[in-house]
């Protein structure tokens, strides 16, 4: 028990690190490059951070375990919305304003009906896979050509304070001036966040099967949050730097990587069968959240210390109804 303990706190205390390395080494690089930090933060931070839930889903559907899998990733994008932009809007007010923000989240709203409705339709097969993958490749494609035209923007202008303001003001202090550095510090980050989750996610399903816990719940809950403590440690630190372009895009791609390419690639590889109990509710949740993030971005919303204690407790709630109410 001990040992579970200490995997669970030495897991944590590496996603916090390792968070902090990936946000100041992408924002580095997104200044360099001229990208905008909401594309980094769609991109490259979102990747690396849903990293452990591709690890998770992968190894529970190859092991027969598919509820495991889309549990993981139904209640990591849960998660993601209530508790990574809950948490750090209680630390430091998190604007909703970047640029781009809404046509993402429109996407990603997008996303997860096609998601639901392919979950209705049956278990998630090789053809839902390609489907969801061909999906990923249109995002990376709008992606790449969002950071073209901000690019062309940039040469374009007349001063170099025309078109650059969401990285003029980013904390020069915090953000590696030096390419090499930043490119270290990503790599510090995307290796040490899925070791990190690894060791968490250990400890947590160890001392939750000591309790008497379900496999089942677990997936919804304890793996669920475990595989979404990078994107955690990541918001964070984004907030508490004031990157809010990262923390937003963060979340935003996160889910969509979750959807996309984690239930993609796990789909093609092995048939993912779909609980009835996920179907009654999570899935809804899951979906209710999306367009909670919409609402965010499209009306430009600060989330206050106020809004990230209604996420807070909303995520704690709806713990509670997955417990309470046997819908697992």
């Amino acid at each position: 028990m001990f040992i579970a303990y200490l995997s669970l706190i030495g897991g944590l205390t590496a996603l916090i690190f390792a968070g902090d390395f990936l946000v100041r080494g992408s924002v580095g690089i997104a200044k360099m490059l001229g990208i905008p930090s909401l594309v980094i933060g769609l991109t490259i931070v979102a990747f690396g951070t849903s990293a452990p839930e591709l690890v998770i889903s992968l190894d529970a559907a190859l092991q027969g375990n598919g509820g495991i899998s889309i549990g993981n990733v139904v209640g990591s994008n849960i998660a993601n919305v209530l508790l990574v932009m809950g948490l750090p809007a209680l630390l430091a007010p998190t604007p909703c304003d970047e640029r781009g923000a809404t046509r993402s989240a429109v996407f990603m709203v997008a996303v997860s009906l096609v998601f639901i409705a392919m979950c209705f339709y049956g278990p998630l097969h090789h053809v839902s896979g390609v489907i969801l993958l061909g999906l990923l490749v249109v995002f990376l494609s709008w992606s790449a050509y969002t950071a073209h035209q901000h690019r062309k923007a940039l040469k374009a202008a007349t001063s170099s304070a025309v078109g650059n303001n969401d990285l003029d003001e980013l904390d020069v202090e915090a953000v590696p001036e030096n390419s090499v550095i930043s490119f270290a510090f990503v790599c510090i980050g995307l290796v040490g966040l899925p070791i990190g989750a690894h060791y968490t996610i250990e400890g947590a399903v160890v001392l939750a099967s000591a309790w008497g816990v379900s496999d089942a719940v677990i997936g919804l809950t304890v793996v669920a949050l475990g595989t979404s403590l990078p994107e955690l440690a990541t918001t964070l630190m984004a907030a508490v730097r004031q990157h809010a372009a990262v923390a937003l895009g963060n979340v935003i791609g996160s889910n969509v990587f979750n959807i996309l390419a984690i239930l993609g690639i796990t789909s093609v590889i092995a048939p993912i069968p779909v609980p009835e109990q996920i179907l009654q509710m999570d899935v809804w949740v899951m979906l209710g959240c999306a367009l909670l993030l919409l609402y965010f971005a499209g009306r430009r919303v600060c989330l206050s210390r106020g809004w990230g204690a209604l996420l807070t407790i909303g995520y704690i709630s709806y713990i509670y109804g997955v417990f309470a109410l046997g819908k697992v």
